[in-house]
């Protein structure tokens, strides 16, 4: 029998919920096995429920049930971030970890073209204008279109390539920046990472999108953030710590860029004496760019596919590489 424990609870920053439909179609997928689902790493213990598949949050570190679980034989993040996981010291002979990446793109991008229009529109100076009783025209009309703007998208994965997508339909110039650059489709030119500054003094608008490793963070430092047009805007959809904060709030504080939109920051939440919340060309949102109520669905949708595959023996989709760490 095939056993799967559900380390999740769902909570303010991580909404999504797992229904009872969605342990039905796990349930669907192993017909005899057993599924349980607990809120915490406490609860899993005290069950002593031994798993051979353990379905988390891949910020999450199990690391006393992940000691004692002797079975386990695979673990799938519901997230496409598995910082959490890779704090485990885990044995690649033992254990594989996938993950739930494919299934952000259409989220994010929306949220990221938000972002964008809010910029090239003028919305911030807008909504506060509203809030000060004010009828103005911005200073601006003519930088208010998107055709003609070139984005910059700092990692090319599935995301990327959807807000990518989503640009060149708004009739944007799309840049690329990949680890191993190809050819792909709605990018006009695509770089390595070692050829991101002609990216960063080309682009009217930079979006993060890189995975967080030991080598992406502060890959966006002062000097990076110094060959950006000062008319142009960073967009981080990612993981703060890839943008050094303290470099970034000294750039945007002598003018030497457009503005940021966040929803990811070094620290989260967002302390409040950051000087970051007071910038009128700042957006901050609570790293909420992926939530959707369709989230669930689909994370749990490549689990079972996946589940098929683990129980054939086959390769899975989304196997993390325990070395990269990605």
């Amino acid at each position: 029998m095939t056993k799967v424990a559900i380390l999740y609870k769902s909570s303010p920053k991580v909404p999504m919920v797992i229904e009872p439909q969605h342990i039905a179609k796990i349930k669907q997928a192993i017909p005899d096995g057993e599924v349980v689902q607990y809120g915490t790493e406490e609860e899993l213990l005290a069950a002593d429920f031994n798993a051979d598949i353990l379905l988390t949050w891949g910020q999450l570190t199990p690391s006393e049930y992940y000691k004692n679980a002797g079975n386990l034989k695979w673990i799938h993040a519901l997230s496409a971030g598995v910082e959490g996981l890779m704090k485990l010291d885990l044995d690649g002979s033992r254990v594989r970890v996938t993950n739930s990446k494919g299934i952000h793109g259409l989220a994010m991008s929306e949220f990221t073209m938000c972002y964008i229009l809010s910029f090239l529109k003028g919305f911030p100076l807008l909504l506060r204008q509203q809030q000060a009783k004010i009828w103005r025209k911005p200073d601006n009309p003519e930088s208010q279109e998107c055709i003609g703007k070139t984005v910059g998208i700092i990692g090319m994965g599935e995301i990327g390539q959807e807000v990518a997508r989503k640009c060149k339909f708004f009739g944007m110039n799309v840049l690329g920046v990949r680890r191993s650059p190809k050819p792909t489709e709605h990018v006009d030119q695509m770089y390595s990472l070692a050829e991101i500054d002609r990216v960063l003094e080309q682009s009217d608008f930079i979006v993060i999108l890189v995975p967080l490793t030991s080598e992406s963070v502060h890959l966006i430092n002062e000097g990076k953030l110094r060959k950006m047009k000062k008319t142009a805007y960073i967009i981080n959809i990612g993981r703060g710590p890839v943008i050094d904060e303290n470099a970034l709030v000294k750039v945007l504080q002598e003018g030497m860029i457009g503005g940021a939109a966040l929803d990811a920051t070094e620290i989260e939440p967002l302390p409040q004496e950051s000087p970051l919340w007071e910038m009128p060309n700042v957006i901050i949102s609570p790293h909420m760019s992926a939530d959707s109520p369709l989230y669930m669905g689909r994370a749990i949708e490549i689990f079972c596919k996946n589940i098929e595959l683990f129980l054939k023996g086959q390769k899975m989709a989304n196997e993390i590489n325990l070395e990269t760490k990605y």
